[in-house]
């Protein structure tokens, strides 16, 4: 997750988290692996309660994939989304960028949730994105990407930090990316919010954990297509700088 400070008299904070992927349980379910889907939905809830009053959130930006699948709607997302927003929204006002797998999302949430563009929502130099559909190329004023989408991990043979999630931070020509742009564009990768999502599958399905891997993103996609990589830093989520590479994270990228 990722504090957000909007420079407004008074000052306005906002914490920003990415990929939920509520429901995911259900297609464990569907492959014999019995999992209490409760335990994620209560973890993220009190995790957000305990931040959003400890830190005096003024909001929360979810920068999609709040769902699980992705050309339906299984029975635990109809039972838990609703509930997940409802309790969320007696704490703090709450911001949904839509993601690929947030599929008629409308009918799931309550009418107090404001759903912005999928191309994303801005807070001043900063532009809040999912990550899987191109921004506007109208973005010149934008030095910072905030973005979910790719669940970064790390991947090192016989390290024991294989699989764990990871931020990855790099630094591109804006010009790639927002032609007509210039200097350098900022870019930071958040990992899921729910963190059941890798746990789960290190003890139980390897081929669950790889089809939530380096999804595709167009943003990435024209970083790396065009070389314009040049900063990178993969991050642990206790702060340990793992590499400042550039190669290394767009390895771990592709």
């Amino acid at each position: 997750m990722l504090l957000v400070e909007e420079h407004a008299r008074p000052p306005r904070y906002y914490l920003v988290i990415s990929d939920l992927h509520i429901g995911f349980e259900s297609d464990l379910n569907l492959r014999g692996i019995i999992v209490d889907s409760k335990y994620s939905l209560n973890s993220m809830l009190e995790e957000l309660r305990h931040i959003i009053e400890s830190h005096h959130i003024d909001g929360v930006i979810i920068l999609g994939d709040v769902k699980s699948s992705i050309r339906n709607i299984s029975k635990q997302e109809w039972n838990e989304i609703p509930e997940f927003f409802n309790i969320l929204s007696k704490y703090t006002i709450i911001y949904l960028v839509p993601g690929n797998h947030d599929g008629m999302i409308q009918f799931l949430i309550p009418q107090n949730i404001n759903i912005m563009s999928v191309k994303g929502m801005v807070l001043e130099e900063t532009l809040l994105v999912h990550g899987h559909v191109m921004p506007s190329s109208a973005r010149s004023s934008i030095t910072r990407v905030v973005m979910g989408h790719i669940h970064p991990i790390f991947s090192k043979y016989d390290s024991v930090l294989e699989g764990r999630r990871i931020w990855l931070y790099i630094k591109v020509e804006s010009e790639m990316i927002f032609p007509g742009s210039a200097g350098m564009l900022d870019i930071i990768i958040m990992p899921s919010f729910n963190k059941e999502l890798y746990a789960i599958h290190k003890g139980y399905h390897k081929s669950f954990h790889k089809g939530y891997h380096n999804s595709i993103s167009p943003i990435i996609k024209k970083a790396i297509q065009f070389n314009a990589i040049k900063k990178a830093m993969v991050v642990a989520l206790d702060g340990s700088i793992l590499s400042n590479d550039c190669d290394v994270a767009a390895r771990l990228l592709s």
